[in-house]
């Protein structure tokens, strides 16, 4: 019985070391071209991030990019441009936000791809639930956690920002559209 145990269980870490596998081998730049655009190109120096963003219970990838003009491929590969940084700051239309100057450099066109997935093939379906470029988060370093929300937990993109105050902040989706939340400074 115990033997039966070892065997399935290694079977079953077999199959989601596989699927993780795959999943991180599926998303190159040939990927993100056909979802979002020849103007992106994925950042090789940060793996994709899996969750469910939006709570359906369906698995979500979030993908740190650089884009150089995300507007001109929204009507074409169905995307949604959008900007809750500058939008939590008072201003958020992204067709302006975009033309914002940095005070870094390489923070410009530094973008987070998002894709809400949909069935049984999730972010990899050919027509997924919904996808979205958030343009102007200047992030060093990303991961998906858990962020506690009044009564409820959701999956939230968080974010370690370039800057001199090591800001660290949450975008997250409300069941309407991302917002952003500065989340404080680290102790360093």
């Amino acid at each position: 019985m115990f033997h039966r145990f070892l065997i399935l269980s290694s079977i079953l870490l077999g199959l989601i070391a596989s699927a993780e596998a795959s999943s991180r081998a599926t998303v190159d730049n040939d990927f993100v071209q056909k979802q979002f655009g020849d103007t992106c190109d994925a950042l090789t120096t940060f793996p994709p991030y899996v969750g469910d963003l939006d709570g359906d219970g369906i698995e979500d990838i979030v993908i740190p990019a650089h884009c150089k003009n995300p507007m001109s491929d929204q009507a074409e590969h169905s995307f949604h441009v959008i900007d809750p940084y500058y939008t939590f700051f008072g201003y958020g239309n992204p067709s302006v936000t975009t033309s914002f100057v940095t005070d870094d450099p390489s923070t410009k066109g530094l973008s987070l791809l998002v894709i809400h997935g949909l069935g049984t093939e999730a972010w990899r379906a050919d027509s997924p639930k919904a996808k979205f470029v958030i343009v102007n988060l200047p992030f060093k370093a990303v991961r998906i956690k858990k962020l506690q929300l009044r009564k409820r937990s959701v999956d939230a993109i968080f974010v370690e920002e370039k800057g001199g105050d090591h800001m660290t902040s949450a975008t997250f989706w409300d069941g309407k559209k991302y917002r952003y939340e500065p989340m404080g400074s680290t102790l360093e």
